[in-house]
């Protein structure tokens, strides 16, 4: 066979490629690579023997230098006779082999230790971090996803025997010449060996993905991580104090582990840590210029003994003011108030209860005054209740902003106190229950088991403060907790040790939630399009469908979290009402990704709303049905390659089996990074969502040149062009009547075009 020599840093071959030929190295290095591990092939080496079972490649293999290969078509080395006509080459194949099996066990052994030991060390970081605040008589702060984190157990593992059985086999071989083995056996050993390299680096990628999420626990873009726990706790005690000692050693440690982890951004973590290296640097000055600028927490007056001025207001009974305030003093005492032990969990549970009553009488008693004072207001909108709790700094600030919040609910976003207020005055409904039912269901069915009399339910229908309550007895207790994000943690009352980020950049304003849904519609441009019919028979139009956009009404819960919540879709049970979303006031979180991921939520769930108990049955395609067959038949999919396969098969795993998060998971590299021209989907997922979630036309025309979407941008454009032409056609027949364009049907011949 010809050499021919690839520059270096050329990709071979990159996973989920068809194999086409396996390639012998005559001289320089290849670098394979997969999730999980990587190894080097060297002079003698065979790229594409581990993957000869499958067809497709799944592991990539990169020219580390200038690489000579000589390429053997599998036809050739498929062929009966190969074996034993060319027994160089068969020796080759079946040495590169066992020692590229031999370096993925290695790998696959490496790993499982890194993860057994990169779990402890996470584990006792945390318990280090808790000493740390106990000592200084700082709340620890807890963090969205530890308290999910367990041990790695696979479901599937490998057989213990692969290690033993294949070094023993290469034993054996090595003593029997390749041309006086049978071609058959050969043939068969290398298949089978391909099919058992796969399992192992499957449970590799499993290995890399729960490294991954406890590195991402450490570091993280968003600051919501280890290293800002601990960074943070530094610049709070000072670099001079008896631990930073010990706390700059912890960081140092956990900066060693992080450079270990391939799956770690390189650019953000040189960022972080030079913003960490800067700090502690100015840390003696900041200290010093901050003592001489303020030397106290900033004291309000009339924030102060918030928590009295709550209860006066609330009119509660002396008894309950008094176990209230027992209960949350207790609670703010406390150095982990995030501990999982039965009387941290009862405490927690005890005040959420107290709270929400409290609440409750306050907002009813504030429907009836024309002005609320401040730390009523701040209760309302943000869950305050003390001082102390809340720290001075923090206090002031909600002080300072309550009156004046970002919100606006002419654009469709409120504060929780603004949405109450909307209910009472018969401008919103009550939101549904978390079964589903909205008020005047739950009414009448009040009605229908006995429970109140036809006239008590014409007065309820028409009672504002019971729609009121029916919001705050449903909605507001599951979504406050839900948005929140540590459920095994909540406690509704505002407290410092929940504050992950910088307050005025975390706060949810309508101009950020404006803006985040303008970036996410300008991928997806059809995301909260309903459609509608359109019918006008004096100019002959007798039925059209044309879409009609509306934005999702959004709630700001009093809390600080880091969830959002797809609550419903549509109000009642007309279509063109908006949905509701629910997010935290300060949202800890990427606000993008949480909103990509109701938007998500919000189309599945109105195409569930729409296609009602077909919703899944492929004979009428959607969205959801297709989506359905697709995770629900994967295994017998052709277009689909072994890998493609097994990463659906963990993703289920990570999803709960759950078909909905699934398809939102999706969504968010559709939107992310498909959009962005960094495919991440399978072939199958990437059709689905062009056909039911397409591209705007810039994003389509910067993608046409890339083959991964040709075929399905063909398809598309051939139904978008039938479409327009249809329109067209409307239109001309109009002009020829003399008759004026209709604003729906100019709406809808412009909405085609996006």
């Amino acid at each position: 066979m010809a050499v021919k020599e690839i520059p270096a840093g050329t990709v071979l071959a990159q996973s989920e490629q068809a194999i086409t030929a396996l390639y012998v190295i005559a001289g320089g290095t290849v670098r394979a690579a997969y999730p999980g591990g990587e190894y080097y092939l060297t002079k003698g080496d065979v790229i594409g023997v581990c993957e000869l079972f499958y067809g497709t490649y799944f592991i990539t293999y990169q020219a580390e230098d200038t690489v000579s290969v000589a390429p053997y078509p599998i036809s050739t080395v498929n062929a009966p006779g190969f074996m034993r006509a060319d027994p160089d080459t068969a020796s080759r194949i079946v040495t590169s082999m066992f020692k590229q099996f031999q370096e993925i066990l290695d790998q696959y052994e490496l790993a499982r230790f890194d993860c057994d030991n990169f779990y402890h060390y996470l584990m006792d970081s945390y318990e280090e971090y808790l000493n740390f605040c106990g000592k200084h008589q700082i709340s620890a702060r807890a963090l969205p996803g530890l308290e999910s984190l367990t041990e790695l157990v696979l479901e599937e593992d490998i057989p213990g025997w692969f290690g033993g059985y294949y070094s023993h086999l290469r034993a054996i071989m090595a003593k029997i010449p390749i041309k006086n083995q049978n071609p058959d056996f050969l043939r068969g050993l290398l298949l089978k060996a391909s099919e058992d390299i796969y399992q192992v680096i499957s449970v590799c990628r499993v290995f890399y993905d729960y490294k991954s999420d406890i590195a991402n626990l450490l570091m993280s873009e968003n600051h919501l991580d280890f290293f800002d726990l601990y960074a943070s706790l530094l610049y709070k005690i000072g670099s001079h104090a008896d631990e930073s000692t010990s706390l700059i050693a912890a960081i140092s440690k956990m900066m060693i582990q992080l450079e270990s982890q391939p799956s770690i951004d390189k650019e953000m973590y040189r960022q972080r840590v030079a913003e960490y290296k800067e700090r502690l640097n100015a840390l003696d000055q900041f200290a010093e210029e901050n003592a001489q600028a303020d030397g106290q927490p900033q004291d309000v007056p009339e924030i102060r003994d918030s928590m009295n001025t709550i209860l006066a207001y609330a009119g509660v009974s002396e008894e309950l003011a008094n176990h209230f305030r027992n209960e949350v003093h207790e609670y703010a005492k406390m150095t982990d108030k995030n501990s999982t032990d039965d009387a941290s969990r009862r405490l927690r549970l005890s005040i959420t209860k107290t709270f929400y009553e409290i609440y409750e009488k306050a907002v009813i008693r504030s429907f009836h005054e024309f002005e609320i004072p401040k730390v009523i207001q701040m209760f309302f909108q943000f869950g305050y209740v003390d001082e102390q709790l809340a720290g001075m700094d923090n206090a002031a600030y909600l002080y300072s902003i309550v009156d004046k919040l970002p919100s606006d609910p002419a654009r469709g976003v409120y504060t929780f106190y603004q949405w109450l207020r909307a209910i009472h005055d018969g401008k919103k409904a009550p939101s549904r229950n978390e079964f589903d039912t909205d008020y005047q269901a739950y009414v009448h069915e009040q009605k229908i088991s006995g429970k109140i009399t036809p006239a008590e339910e014409a007065e309820m229908l028409k009672d504002p403060e019971k729609q009121v309550l029916f919001e705050l007895h449903n909605m507001f207790t599951s979504v406050n907790k839900i948005t929140f994000g540590r459920i095994s943690s909540f406690c509704p009352v505002f407290s410092e040790h929940n504050i992950l980020k910088d307050l005025p950049a975390s706060l949810v304003s309508a101009d950020k939630v404006e803006q985040t849904l303008k970036q996410i519609r300008a991928v997806d441009f059809s995301a909260y399009y309903r459609d509608m019919i359109y019918t006008n028979p004096g100019l002959g139009i007798g039925k059209e469908y044309i879409s009609v956009e509306v934005l999702p009404d959004v709630i700001l819960m009093p809390n600080v979290g880091v969830r959002g919540v797809m609550w419903q879709e549509i109000e009642g049970r007309k279509r063109t009402t908006p949905s509701r979303m629910m997010l935290s006031v300060f949202q800890m979180e990427d606000l993008t990704n949480i909103l990509v991921r109701l938007t998500g939520d919000f189309r599945w769930e109105m195409c569930r709303r729409i296609q009602g108990a077909r919703w899944n049955d492929i004979s009428e395609p959607s969205l959801t049905s297709k989506y359905f067959d697709y995770i629900q038949f994967y295994k017998k999919n052709h277009d689909l390659s072994a890998d493609a396969k097994d990463k659906i098969k963990l993703n289920m795993q990570k999803a709960k089996n759950s078909f909905k998060e699934m398809f939102i998971r999706d969504y968010e590299m559709w939107i992310l990074y498909e959009g962005a021209g960094s495919p991440r989907l399978n072939k199958v997922s990437r059709a689905i969502l062009f056909e039911f979630c397409p591209f705007s036309k810039d994003i389509r025309n910067k993608l046409k040149a890339n083959p991964l979407y040709k075929e399905t941008m063909d398809r598309y454009d051939v139904k978008l062009g039938q479409r327009i032409h249809h329109y067209n056609n409307l239109f001309q027949k109009l002009n020829n009547i003399g008759a004026q364009i209709p604003p729906e049907i100019q709406s809808q011949r412009e909405y085609l075009g996006y």
